[in-house]
């Protein structure tokens, strides 16, 4: 019985890291199926972790396909890019790891700790990760999306049928994703690659815009919903027979 890991393109198990060089394509790959995990928690909440997920994919992949044997591993694409004076891709890595740290940490907390809901360990993942870079008026958004995870129990059905086989794959592919991220960090902090200050401001303000956007329909979506229940409530209170 197939599972959500089997199914995948491309995991991070299988991404080639070369003499501690990590192959883009394969990562930029498996990225994109770690990308898919968030329609499993079935809320318009972490639209924006997608979308900005996504986003910094796009930019990394533009440059792989401008400048394919300069960028053939991360490490080269950031290396040569800097060479260019040019800083998009790279900051771009900055921010999707960041991103991936996040999810791997999430992952991490609800692994180490079975009785507690999704809503509780990716809240400590964010604390433990991206809320550090974010401004005061981007945490309260990714909080919402925290609190609109589904139950524990519904969120693993759907990575698959057989609990063993998931438990056993999520937590290969969680210290997969883990080695990944601790390597493009040590790099960048290796070679002082870390993204500008102004660059890390006009991300933080696309951010805002974004997340606003997704707090509105988070919201409108919550009252369409309270509305529904409040119908079907109605209709069982009608069908209720009289009392004699």
């Amino acid at each position: 019985m197939s599972t959500f890991f089997d199914e995948q393109k491309r995991s991070f198990i299988d991404v080639p890291i070369t003499d501690g060089k990590i192959a883009t394509s394969e990562f930029l790959e498996a990225t994109e199926a770690l990308i898919k995990l968030f329609d499993l928690l079935g809320s318009s909440a972490f639209t924006v972790v997608q979308n900005d997920l996504r986003g910094n994919v796009d930019k990394i992949r533009a440059r792989l396909l401008s400048k394919p044997v300069e960028s053939s591993t991360l490490q080269d694409l950031v290396i040569n890019e800097k060479a260019e004076k040019q800083t998009k891709a790279t900051q771009g890595l900055l921010w999707l790891s960041r991103g991936l740290q996040f999810t791997a940490q999430s992952l991490r907390e609800t692994i180490d700790n079975p009785d507690r809901e999704l809503a509780k360990t990716f809240n400590d993942g964010y604390g433990k990760t991206l809320t550090k870079y974010h401004s005061m008026l981007v945490r309260p958004i990714f909080k919402l999306a925290m609190k609109s995870c589904p139950y524990r129990k519904d969120f693993f059905a759907k990575l698959g049928a057989d609990q063993d086989k998931v438990n056993a794959q999520l937590k290969e592919w969680v210290e997969a994703l883990e080695k990944i991220v601790q390597i493009i960090f040590d790099f960048y902090e290796s070679g002082n690659y870390a993204t500008e200050p102004a660059a890390a401001l006009e991300e933080e303000e696309a951010l805002v815009v974004e997340a606003v956007a997704v707090a509105v329909a988070v919201s409108e979506e919550e009252e369409e919903a309270a509305l529904v229940a409040a119908d079907k409530a109605m209709e069982v209170e009608v069908d209720l027979p009289l009392q004699t």
